[in-house]
């Protein structure tokens, strides 16, 4: 794992209000900015981690599986923080570590941490929504909470959120997910409106079926023949693209916007086919 000692440096679709937060290769000879990547220790999280090394960010990456993280940190350059989101202590100790280790900078915030279950809502364990909310909700407005303030001093920042086409239309049985990732995109819209003008851009990324071990964590495997899980590099590739033109929101892949338009407006439409393709 290759870290970095503590450094006296400040905390914490559309084109989006503001200018776009300084990249690594504009630097004017200064530090390179430093960006902050939950879940990276596999999944969207370790591939976009892998692309914003490439690009040259000073790194922090954050998951719960130190092992994992430590691989991912000894290819990537940057500091390992590892971390447990499901715990509500878990995003306060994660951000006093990133400012132990930066002096408080976090220029881009990556939330790309997130939990699911599969199955009837009605046979779900007890407690399994509220793990769900706290790592997929509640600790990315932490987070962004967290590292506001120093991007609004330094009027400059972004904050990206890794949310799902569950959240934008409800998956079958999938219940507890799709609503935790309405609210997280709902939050962005809201965020959004609220910092227009501030300097701080908000992305919200929607990716479709990704091929990530998303699948096995959530208790039940991915089984149907379409849409094809696609790989996490073809994620991580839009997300890095939409730091650099600053995107309020973008689908991955881009036709998902389709069946949402569908919904929006012809929403009984939408619901004979989902209920009958799923």
């Amino acid at each position: 794992m290759t870290s970095h000692p503590p450094q006296a440096v400040p905390d914490g679709g559309k084109a989006v209000h503001g200018e776009p937060v300084r990249g690594p290769a504009d630097t004017g000879g200064g530090p390179a900015p430093v960006a902050l990547v939950t879940g990276a220790s596999s999944g969207i999280g370790a591939a976009v981690a892998d692309r914003l090394a490439a690009e040259g960010w000073r790194l922090l990456v954050s998951g719960r599986d130190q092992e994992r993280l430590r691989a991912v940190a000894e290819r990537t350059s940057a500091t390992a923080l590892p971390a447990d989101l499901e715990d509500p202590g878990g995003t306060g100790r994660l951000v006093r570590d990133a400012a132990l280790v930066t002096g408080g900078r976090v220029d881009l915030l990556v939330a790309g941490a997130g939990i699911g279950w599969a199955g009837p809502f009605a046979s779900m364990p007890q407690g399994v929504i509220e793990r769900i909310f706290m790592v997929d909700v509640v600790s990315a407005m932490e987070l962004v909470r967290r590292v506001l303030p120093g991007m609004l001093a330094r009027r400059g920042g972004h904050i990206v959120l890794i949310g799902s086409f569950a959240g934008t239309v409800g998956v079958r049985e999938e219940a507890a997910y799709s609503a935790a990732k309405a609210a997280l995109g709902a939050f962005a819209d809201s965020l959004r409106y609220e910092l227009a003008g501030s300097g701080v851009r908000i992305t919200h990324v929607v990716p479709g079926v990704v091929d990530t071990p998303f699948f096995a964590t959530r208790g039940v495997a991915y089984t149907r023949s379409r849409p094809r899980p696609m790989p996490v590099e073809r994620v991580a590739r839009v997300v890095t693209d939409a730091i650099r033109r600053g995107r309020d929101e973008v689908y991955v892949p881009r036709w998902l916007r389709i069946p949402v338009a569908v919904r929006g407006v012809m929403p009984w439409v939408y619901r004979r086919l989902a209920g009958k393709y799923g």
